[in-house]
């Protein structure tokens, strides 16, 4: 098998003659090798439309001879994003696949590793390591959600804070972006396995295995689902020990305020200018029973009032 990272039509017009096997990937074509494709394969119109256009819904179309696909893979982010989707197209053919995408793609660069290393035993297969690397791929970035999701459930109970509520957002929409591709692609899979294997030329001999890349498409699509759920109780939970410690702060200013309620009264009674009021004070021993005495007695009034009542 033959692997190509550019189109020689030499090499290419050879290997089609030979109906020689091989894979040619290519990063960030333009419009001079969407040109190129359709004079050395001859492919739809559409589907060299589909090529330039980026952020295509993930599915798999049928042009006879061959199918076009588009399917995702997913990996870490930049500071701005915590998951970047990566983006394949791919005409998949009894005679070769082409696969293109922006950059550097981690998931085919391995596929083509193992398929280097050991001889793939059929064309069938080479496709299913395609997939199978990419579907792979959303594994390691739910594990990084999980693992933020717990970071962030003891941070909120031990202490809640605005920025919290930013990140569980940003989770959601991290969520929400890779949902819109894994249900797609896991309904691709449930519908397109069987015409993937029935391209002409193509051996029918990896049936379970895309069996298998269907069942790690459910197992993604189940655990986004599980995480959204997480996530809203997750909100849940800030919301509300946000709102259990404003009802403390609440209940403490309340008690203060109580507190100081009858010292205020008491002060301000004693206080009016008239001398009957005051004139049986007249030492410092009557300053310190009258006085201070009935504002000490009504704070250990109050502080026993309120123990009783359970609100200490």
């Amino acid at each position: 098998m033959r692997f190509l990272d550019s189109i020689d039509r030499d090499a290419i017009a050879g290997l089609l003659d030979r109906d020689e096997y091989f894979w040619l990937d290519l990063a960030d074509p333009g419009k001079d090798e969407i040109a190129a494709l359709d004079d050395v394969f001859s492919f739809h119109a559409l589907a060299l439309e589909d090529m330039l256009k980026r952020g295509q819904r993930p599915k798999l179309d049928d042009f006879g001879d061959y199918m076009f696909l588009v399917y995702y893979g997913a990996a870490e982010g930049d500071q701005s994003s915590e998951i970047a989707l990566e983006e394949v197209h791919a005409f998949l053919s009894g005679g070769y696949i082409v696969t293109a995408h922006q950059g550097r793609c981690a998931a085919l660069e391995e596929a083509r590793e193992r398929l280097e290393a050991k001889t793939p035993r059929s064309e069938q297969f080479v496709i299913y390591r395609v997939l199978d690397g990419l579907t792979d791929t959303f594994f390691p970035v739910l594990d990084g959600l999980d693992e933020r999701m717990e970071r962030l459930d003891g941070e909120i109970f031990d202490r809640p804070l605005p920025s919290q509520l930013e990140e569980i957002t940003a989770l959601r929409r991290e969520l929400v972006a890779l949902r819109r591709v894994v249900t797609p692609q896991r309904d691709l899979l449930a519908r397109g396995v069987d015409d993937i294997l029935e391209i002409p030329g193509l051996e029918a001999d990896s049936r379970n295995y895309f069996r298998d890349v269907y069942d790690h498409a459910i197992r993604i699509s189940d655990q986004i689902d599980a995480y959204r759920d997480l996530l809203a109780v997750t909100r849940d939970a800030y919301l509300s020990v946000v709102s259990n410690r404003l009802n403390q702060i609440t209940k403490q200013l309340t008690v203060v305020a109580t507190i100081f309620l009858p010292l205020s009264f008491v002060v301000g009674f004693f206080g009016q200018n008239f001398k009957w009021m005051v004139e049986g004070i007249g030492s410092e021993a009557d300053f310190l029973i009258l006085g201070v005495g009935s504002l000490v007695l009504s704070v250990i009034g109050l502080l026993a009032w309120f123990r009783r009542g359970s609100y200490l």
